[in-house]
Parts: structure tokens; sequence; C-alpha cells
């Protein structure tokens, strides 16, 4: 993109960000070409992270709404966020191939990594797929029991935990209004009403 040509780009795969001690954990697609690729931090310096940084500053998870950089000073509360492939894939549709090597490389990991998580809020249906094979529900839980996919549809898990699917806000959701304002901060409040239900 020719605004950002005079950048360094990040150009590896993008680790997961924020609180080590998250009972909200958050599930993307993959970073966006010009969005984490270049900046280096899942959901930074693009459309997508204006979204998902506002509501969360709304609803008491992020220090502020926006986030530009590594380095802009957003800090997150009791959340963190990670994604299901680690690199911009082409398209935006990452490939199976793909999806497995991130998963078994880095969101395995992560998942291994938290242990307060409570809620969990998936960005579309390939976040929400991803999610499962990790966390391991997917083996676990009949076809019937898994969480389904389906803006704001909730699951309540064995272990207590509750996951939300919510569209991804990105622009050809949010611009055509297949997402919008209300639809997105429901989740996130329903996110914050269960963690804080639980002090």
């Amino acid at each position: 993109m020719r605004r950002f040509r005079d950048q360094d780009y990040w150009g590896r795969p993008v680790p997961g960000f924020g609180d080590p001690n998250a009972r909200l954990l958050i599930v993307g697609l993959a970073p966006a070409a010009h969005g984490g690729n270049r900046t280096g931090r899942v959901f930074t310096g693009d459309s997508s992270g204006d979204w998902l940084y506002e509501a969360l500053h709304r609803f008491g998870f992020a220090s502020q709404p926006h986030s530009v950089s590594r380095d802009d000073g957003l800090t997150l509360r009791d959340c963190y966020i990670n994604a299901a492939v680690r690199c911009a894939p082409p398209a935006n549709r990452p490939l199976p191939i793909e999806l497995s090597r991130c998963r078994e490389a880095w969101l395995e990991t992560e998942l291994a990594l938290l242990h307060r998580v409570s809620v969990v809020v998936t960005l579309g249906r390939i976040a929400l797929e991803a999610w499962l094979a990790a966390s391991g529900w997917r083996e676990r839980l009949p076809r019937t029991a898994r969480p389904q996919f389906g803006h704001g549809k909730e699951c309540g898990l064995p272990d207590g935990t509750l996951v939300i699917a919510s569209y991804h806000p990105s622009r050809q959701n949010t611009n055509t209004g297949k997402l919008t304002r209300a639809m997105w901060h429901a989740v996130f409040r329903r996110a914050r009403e269960t963690v804080s239900g639980e002090r």
C-alpha cells in the first residue's frame, strides 16, 4: 500500500498479545497485510483493529480505544488476543496447511499457557473451527454439542467456558452492514457481564 511504502514491515509470524492471566480470549483469523503484518501486533494498524480495540476499551478490557503500533501504549486487561493464522494469507483465505501449521506452532502453545480463560470470542467461522481444534474440544464433544457459527451464538462447555461466535469486523462485513456497532458491542457486553459475574 502506497501510504506505508516508507515503513519497515514486520513480515514474520505475528504472536498473540495481551494479559497472560486473561479470562477473555479473542481468536481472530490472520494478520492483515498492512495491519498486523506491518506492525507486528495482532489487530493493530487496520480497520478491524479499530473496531476491536474501541469495543474492548468501551467494556473495560483495553487501556485505550485505538491501536496504531506496537509501542503506542495500549495494554489489555483480563483479555488476550490471538489468531488462527499468524502470517497474512493471500486474499485473506488461509490454506488448510497454513491453518494446521499455525495451530500446532502457535495457537495450541498459547492456549496451553492461558490457564484462566472462561470466555472465548471467535471472530468468524475459521477462527471458531481453529479454536475448537487447538483446544481439543472438537474431538471431545459430539458434533451436535460443539459450538456452532452464527453471530452472537453462545455455547457453554462442560468445563464452564462460554464460547461466543461473532462475525469478523472486516470491511466486507462492517461496510455492508452485515455487522453493525450494536451487534458488535452486544458480543463484548456479554463477555464483560460473564467475566464480571465470576468475581
